[in-house]
This record gives structure tokens, sequence and C-alpha cells, in this order.
């Protein structure tokens, strides 16, 4: 496990491997995303860690989590990728969103390696002095 991560480390050192690690995590947030407004839970689960996928079950319990505790994701007006950094033998990306009244929200994604892609083990609202208009 060490080893992986040592690769990442120096993958993510290089512009190019960077940029490629970059497009890696926001490819999978964004098609997590674009599933959940297509009404896909099915598909936007398939994006989700293991261990979430195991804490709820079925593609239903997800979506029902989602959309309680995070609104703004389900149907976002738009997304913008900020910050990613190693945390924690976890890939941290920060995203705002912009949901359908305009309102800002400032999320921390967790995505972790599991086989040969990155999965979402976790988002974070952050307590933010972002305002909406």
């Amino acid at each position: 496990m060490r080893l992986i991560w040592a690769i990442l480390f120096v993958l993510a050192s290089t512009p190019l491997a960077a940029q490629s690690l970059e497009d890696t995590i926001e490819g999978t947030i964004s098609a997590q995303i674009d599933a959940m407004r297509e009404g896909n839970f099915g598909a936007a689960f398939q994006y989700a860690s293991p261990g979430i996928q195991r804490m709820f079950l079925t593609p239903e319990n997800f979506q029902m989590m989602v959309e309680q505790g995070y609104p703004m994701v389900a149907n976002p007006a738009a997304v913008e990728f900020t910050g990613l950094e190693m945390r924690s033998g976890a890939m941290v990306q920060n995203v705002i969103i912009t949901d359908q009244a305009g309102r800002l929200f400032e999320l921390e994604y967790d995505l972790i390696p599991v086989d040969d892609r990155w999965v979402i083990n976790g988002v974070r609202i952050l307590d933010s002095q972002m305002l909406g208009v």
C-alpha cells in the first residue's frame, strides 16, 4: 500500500501527471453528479467507495441520503473544482457548488483508489463564508 502512495506522490509531483490525476478526480465527481442530474442514482452509486456502498446498501437509500443531506449536489446549477491535495491516504478535492437558487456551497470530496479507479469515500459541506445571491 505504501508503494501505491509513493507512486501517486511521484506522479502528482510532475505537472503532466498531476493534471492527469486532477482530470481523473474531477471526472469521477462530475460523472457522479451527471448521473444524479439525470435521476440515475444506480449509476451514481457506482462512483461511491465500497464502504459507502455497504453503509447505504442500495441506490435508493443512497438517493434518500443525497436528497436529504446534500440536495445541492443532486442537481447543481454549476460546479467549480478548486484545490486538490493528498491527505491521510486520500485525495481531497474542494468543489464549489451553485444550487438552482443561486446559493454557493463549498464541499470537500474524499476519494480513494479502488482497483484501477478513484471512488468517492465521503463528502463534507465546509463551514464557509460564501453567501449566495
